[in-house]
């Protein structure tokens, strides 16, 4: 169903963080190639390691991290994404995307995408 699509997955720190990885699993099952972009947030929830095995891709979480290759990298993921998945969606992630605020890797790829852009809201029901 999905051979070949390009997903960008943007991974958020809250609880729910953990469930991003069997996203990823069924992404990559249904035949997705599966690219990972998370917040520092995110990291106190599930390591990079996990998603850069569960996807079989490199993982993007460092806007400064040194260059591997010469590929502005938010550029990058932006350009080649049929789709960007944010899974989990927090709060905080949604009024920075709403309000078109870049400080990370994952909301500078937001604003750069021309992809359809779907979140997955995860948070406590008051917020």
């Amino acid at each position: 169903m999905l051979d070949g699509k390009k997903i960008v997955l943007g991974v958020t720190g809250g609880i729910a963080a953990y469930k991003a990885v069997e996203v990823a699993s069924r992404l990559r099952k249904a035949g997705a190639e599966v690219h990972v972009i998370m917040t520092r947030a995110a990291k106190e929830f599930v390591t990079e390691l996990t998603f850069r095995e569960i996807s079989g891709q490199p993982v993007a979480s460092d806007m400064w991290a040194p260059v591997t290759h010469w590929n502005v990298a938010h550029v990058a993921l932006a350009n080649l994404a049929d789709a960007v998945l944010v899974a989990p969606a927090t709060a905080n992630l949604l009024a920075k995307a709403a309000l078109g605020i870049a400080d990370d890797m994952l909301t500078t790829t937001l604003l750069a995408t021309a992809a359809p852009v779907f979140f997955a809201p995860a948070m406590n029901s008051r917020m």
